[in-house]
């Protein structure tokens, strides 16, 4: 149950991968950089395709260029570790066969007291 209102609560907050117009695109090796831009020019996402499938590492930003996400993909599968992040709550979610198989959640006050 906790995965399932992780999910709807990451759907909600807008965390979309890959789904805005007019990015930059730049080639490096068989990669295609990805990068998408809010309007006041802030780095909105950046990412990388190959063969047409998000590949490797996806991070998204906040309008003031606050990290707010990191996710990976393999031949567009969600893949590893994936960790969003939102004010003092950091979540962790383990993805295999582009599916979910594991959620953490931490609080800023647990991580500094370790």
């Amino acid at each position: 149950m906790k995965k399932y209102i992780l999910l709807t609560a990451l759907l909600i907050s807008g965390i979309s991968f890959a789904q805005d117009n007019n990015p930059k695109l730049e080639a490096v090796g068989d990669l295609v950089k990805t990068t998408y831009y809010f309007e006041n020019g802030q780095v909105k996402q950046e990412g990388f395709f190959k063969d047409g499938k998000l590949d490797g590492t996806w991070t998204s930003y906040s309008k003031n260029g606050t990290k707010t996400a990191v996710a990976t993909y393999k031949n567009g599968e969600k893949t590893g570790k994936w960790f969003f992040w939102n004010n003092d709550i950091l979540h962790e979610v383990d993805y295999s066969n582009s599916r979910i198989a594991a959620v953490k959640t931490w609080k800023k006050d647990a991580l500094a007291n370790n």
